[in-house]
């Protein structure tokens, strides 16, 4: 399956419901205030965020003003550059130094532990040495199931017993990337302590032991996040970003909802892009997020209706 025909695969309950609705309603209408209405109802249920679908209809109607616009067709246009424009990452994630050290945040549950061995998959399919820290020592089995996607992955790990420091673990396994030229640190955390001052201040400690084992290493912090919580995801995100730095977040299960309108508020609400998208429960299904390819698949019309 090649990558446009695995992203609209993955978008398929998201487009199939509201968004299929929203191109036809743009293609097919008159540009009045009628249209501008319907357009902020249909992406409000398709869980784009009022502020959010507020802003997409405002801007849609500063550029049909600006460009003179007069079809429907224009205007379908003109709102995927402007979802393009809204997801576009002012920059991209920061391999220059070496290791690179990628830390995985978010609560249990939302596919971290799946996440990191997708990733970890993808990493190695570009040729880098990748090595992975199993630092959620607090969860029973979390190390176990890391390690059984290292084996899939083909890649190495650092574990310690349960209940072990986690910066321990991420310790080791930074220092031996160093003296044994890694490419790629991914580092598992914890998605649950006895309360959440506990969690945030283990994930800023945590931070603070990646650059005392090297100073020089590039550090990435990724948030996952899960695609079915749509909206609610947002208010979950905004605790770990502020203490852990986030840079960056991988929406897993995007295949599973029709709440994938959430992606296009993500960015704006949280200041943070959408790095990875997870479309399927295959070790080949994370992809790194495309959002010319992303407002493309979206807005467009089924193949059945396509001139």
């Amino acid at each position: 399956m090649g990558f446009f025909d695995k992203l609209g695969f993955g978008l398929k309950k998201t487009k199939g419901g509201i968004f299929d609705s929203i191109t036809k309603s743009l293609r097919n209408s008159q540009i009045d205030d009628d249209m501008y209405d319907d357009l902020l109802d249909q992406l409000i249920l398709a869980d784009v965020g009022y502020e959010t679908s507020q802003y997409l209809c405002d801007e849609l109607k500063r550029r049909v003003k600006k460009e003179k616009i007069k079809t429907g067709e224009e205007a379908v246009e003109q709102m995927k550059d402007i979802i393009k424009d809204l997801l576009n990452a002012e920059e991209d994630m920061d391999y220059s130094k070496k290791p690179t050290v990628i830390l995985i945040i978010g609560v249990n549950g939302v596919g971290k532990t799946t996440s990191i061995g997708k990733l970890a998959n993808l990493y190695k399919q570009q040729e880098n040495k990748v090595l992975l820290a199993a630092g959620d020592t607090f969860r029973a089995a979390a190390a176990s199931q890391l390690n059984e996607w290292a084996q899939r992955a083909g890649v190495d790990i650092v574990m310690h017993e349960e209940g072990a420091d986690p910066a321990s673990v991420i310790f080791e396994a930074v220092q031996k990337a160093k003296n044994e030229n890694y490419d790629i640190v991914i580092c598992d955390t914890a998605g649950r302590l006895h309360n959440k001052k506990n969690l945030m201040a283990e994930l800023s400690k945590i931070r603070r032991v990646v650059t005392k084992a090297d100073s020089e290493a590039g550090v990435e912090t990724l948030l996952v996040l899960e695609a079915v919580t749509g909206q609610n995801a947002i208010s979950q995100a905004k605790e770990f970003i502020s203490a852990a730095e986030a840079t960056g977040i991988i929406l897993t299960k995007l295949d599973g909802t029709a709440k994938g309108g959430s992606v296009i508020s993500i960015k704006r609400n949280l200041g943070v892009p959408v790095r990875f998208i997870g479309v399927g429960e295959g070790i080949d299904d994370l992809m790194i997020f495309d959002a010319q390819a992303f407002a493309d698949t979206l807005v467009s019309l089924p193949e059945s209706e396509e001139e």
